[in-house]
């Protein structure tokens, strides 16, 4: 069964605090005894990293557009399921959807999952006005917001605001967290600095937790965690009809390190579903890739940051590319495609060769390329699917260079070719989340099956 109890901590805009509370909430919520999961509205990576580092549990996106509104629903029933509470991080701004509609925003999640929602709000240089910033947040749309947390200001401010919001709005505000330097987190062009690079996180959380006890009510949150409806869904993920002994497993090695660690892990899911065994691999401290692969995905990260260690591991360069050129199943997005490239420039101008398994050369841009969520339709047959099958992806990379013309992708009128599919190579600069159409994973399975029977036959 499902988890029963959520909130979802939602924001008045980027910038506002969410992940700072989310974190400290975890924490919290954790020394307490309670058993805690974690989800983040849309497509972001970075964000989950934290909630990993506080709970030792995955942490899974939530993304209508990627993932459809059943998709959503089944990932939060289904997610660790049992009498856990789920703390579910907002993206942007509450309404802040697709366009000029709230479609696929954090209020739109929470209303198809009955999830009750308070509101982070940044109040600073504001007085009065942020009665009627909320006032508004609570009478723009239907929504299920039930109390609100102020973020950056101090104990006499919030005693301040508090009377003020709650005489005038009729919401509940049932704490703060002030601004802490000793546990802020920076940030860089791609979101904030990854959990993992950060030496001294276990202490900035701790911090964390202790200011949250001390200035939210956690009583008032379990209140509200406690209204939260039973989840609801229906149908069932199509899984393998595979048997699952170890002898017939797809042995799918997954690229993850410093320089690749941006993944859905319930891509990973749906991938064991249909018949693979995930193991891990790191292009930047390994020496090779392990010899019982049946299966390879480069996901995206800090590549360009990384160049320079993926370019000097001379090895692992081998070793990838002799096992592609036997045919092995690969699957690689944005910075996992640009690994795949001739060369990677970075934005110092240095030029870094890459696997080169694939023809041409990538630099880093200061600008964002094709950013955004698009619809991917297949031009021809690929490795994942069909001509004409189609799946939502979405864009998020500084790269310049090749794009392939395997799908059109398309948005509000607009296209542009992507994606290069070989016949054991998958690979472009988009996104995906695989329970949009999992009929992709099954494909990628039943290819590095195919690859290991051919293997084993040779081996033999």
């Amino acid at each position: 069964m499902g988890t029963n109890r959520r909130v979802m901590i939602a924001g008045t805009g980027s910038g506002c605090g969410k992940t700072t509370i989310v974190c400290a909430l975890l924490a919290v919520l954790s020394s307490k005894g309670e058993e805690v999961v974690s989800f983040k509205c849309g497509p972001d990576y970075v964000d989950p990293m934290f909630h990993r580092k506080v709970t030792g549990i995955e942490s899974r996106n939530l993304d209508i557009f990627l993932m459809g509104e059943e998709g959503v629903k089944k990932a939060v029933f289904n997610h660790e399921a049992g009498d856990k509470i789920a703390v579910i991080e907002g993206v942007m701004g509450l309404y802040d959807g697709m366009g000029e509609d709230s479609f696929a925003s954090s209020n739109h999640i929470s209303l198809i999952t009955d999830t009750p929602v308070i509101l982070a709000a940044d109040v600073k240089g504001m007085a009065l006005s942020v009665c009627a910033m909320i006032k508004g947040y609570l009478e723009f749309e239907k929504n299920n917001i039930h109390g609100v947390i102020l973020n950056g200001v101090n104990e006499p401010m919030y005693r301040f605001y508090k009377k003020m919001i709650e005489d005038r709005t009729g919401i509940s505000v049932i704490g703060y967290m002030p601004h802490i330097p000793e546990a802020q987190i920076e940030s860089r062009r791609l979101g904030l600095v990854a959990a993992d690079e950060i030496d001294d996180i276990c202490e900035k959380i701790e911090v964390l937790k202790a200011q949250a006890l001390e200035s939210i009510d956690i009583a008032a949150l379990l209140d509200i965690i406690g209204q939260s409806e039973p989840s609801v869904i229906a149908g069932k993920t199509k899984q393998s009809s595979l048997p699952m002994s170890d002898t017939n497993k797809a042995m799918i090695y997954v690229a993850a390190d410093e320089a690749f660690c941006f993944w859905y892990e319930a891509n990973h899911d749906l991938l064991k579903a249909f018949g693979a065994e995930i193991r891990f691999f790191s292009p930047v401290n390994d020496k090779d890739l392990p010899a019982d692969a049946d299966g390879l995905v480069l996901w995206g990260g800090y590549q360009d940051l990384y160049a320079s260690a993926l370019e000097n591991n001379s090895s692992m360069k081998e070793s990838l590319k002799t096992a592609m050129e036997a045919g092995l199943p690969v699957y690689a997005e944005s910075g996992g495609f640009v690994y795949l490239m001739e060369s990677l420039t970075d934005t110092d101008g240095n030029s870094h060769e890459m696997l080169g398994v694939l023809p041409g050369k990538i630099k880093v841009s200061d600008k964002l390329q094709n950013f955004g969520y698009h619809e991917l339709e297949a031009q021809r047959d690929t490795l994942l699917c069909k001509a004409g099958d189609k799946i939502n992806a979405h864009f998020f990379h500084y790269y310049t260079g090749p794009y392939g013309d395997s799908f059109l992708a398309s948005k509000k009128g607009k296209t542009f070719p992507c994606i290069i599919s070989l016949e054991n190579i998958f690979a472009g600069f988009q996104h995906l989340h695989f329970k949009g159409n999992p009929g992709f994973a099954e494909s990628f399975v039943n290819a590095c099956l195919k690859y290991k029977d051919c293997r084993q036959d040779n081996e033999g």
